[in-house]
């Protein structure tokens, strides 16, 4: 149905944490791929099905000699591996050194992303943490294919200041020089990382800046600001997942935005896709979904207790969740 890229201006607002949130309240089957150019985290903070680590050499890295030969959209999963819970994750790039292996085929990327939504074999929405972007970055090429680019911000005034003239640069630039998403092109959307007491004024008032600056974008939704949450999440502390801020605002957001644009995002694709009518996906059994009541991440290099999955790198059962940024 859809590729979602998130990205972030300048900082570490929490981009990471935020697409792997989304990613394991996502109501569809999901992907998450690790795109920043500057290199990946979850090898380093989270455990692999079998209990051991993420391969490095398994995602990113290994994709890039693949797609040069073309990039068929189902071949993404030969280079997917699941955590300990299922979340079936592209493990980003090593460092940003290995970015250059990369160049060229960044569009190529996008493409198969969004594409595989409408695979007739194995379909899923990919959540792309892009990480920060300047000018410059390779990850924007990612944007056009896209069909949501959310910028994720704290909410110091320095950091909406930011944002703001981000948002207005990047719809500009995806929509030929109007800020306004037209047929085909992405909207631009704002997550915000706000303590839930103040979040929904917040919100609110960072809206009315947004359009007051004609930017073309809105906020579409908040992420609680919950460490332990996040630690969670990383699986470097215990509890109930599920009850956390952090989870339970993730879960809020992924509805909202299926409920605001999930029928386009079908129409589109079927648009596009005339000749492979689109098949919602069935909720697998133990996925960590919205009405999930367990959830157990596992830590680097030590097995997972419940909601474990089967190793390798096609569909499994279960959801999963790493660290982020």
């Amino acid at each position: 149905m859809a590729l979602i890229a998130l990205a972030a201006d300048k900082g570490s607002p929490g981009v990471s944490t935020a697409a792997v949130a989304l990613a394991a309240v996502w109501p569809r089957r999901v992907l998450l791929a690790e795109t920043d150019p500057a290199g990946g985290d979850l090898v380093y903070r989270s455990a692999a099905a079998h209990g051991g680590p993420l391969n490095p050499n398994t995602g990113m890295l290994s994709i890039a000699a693949t797609a040069r030969r073309g990039l068929v959209p189902d071949q993404l999963w030969d280079h997917v591996q699941p955590l300990s819970g299922g979340l079936e994750v592209l493990v980003g790039l090593g460092n940003s050194e290995q970015a250059a292996g990369l160049a060229g085929l960044w569009p190529t990327l996008g493409h198969a992303f969004a594409s595989l939504a409408d695979s007739p074999h194995a379909a899923a929405d990919v959540i792309a943490d892009c990480g920060r972007i300047s000018g410059d970055t390779p990850a924007a090429e990612l944007f056009p294919h896209a069909s949501l680019v959310l910028l994720v911000s704290r909410t110091e005034p320095e950091a909406l200041a930011r944002v703001r003239d981000r948002a207005a640069a990047l719809a500009g630039k995806l929509n030929g020089g109007s800020r306004v998403a037209g047929p085909g092109t992405p909207m631009v959307g704002v997550v915000l990382i706000a303590d839930t007491g103040s979040a929904a004024k917040l919100a609110s008032q960072v809206n009315d800046m947004l359009v007051h600056a004609q930017t073309g974008a809105r906020v579409v939704g908040t992420l609680a600001d919950d460490p332990a949450g996040a630690e969670q999440l990383a699986g470097r502390r215990r509890g109930r997942l599920d009850k956390s801020l952090l989870i339970r605002t993730a879960r809020k957001v992924t509805t909202d935005l299926y409920q605001q644009y999930g029928a386009a995002w079908a129409a589109s694709a079927h648009a596009a896709q005339p000749h492979q009518p689109h098949q919602p996906q069935p909720q697998q059994q133990g996925q960590y979904a919205p009405s999930a009541q367990q959830y157990q991440p596992g830590q680097p290099g030590q097995p997972t207790q419940q909601g474990s999955a089967q190793g390798g790198g096609r569909p499994s059962d279960g959801r999963a969740a790493g660290a982020g940024r």
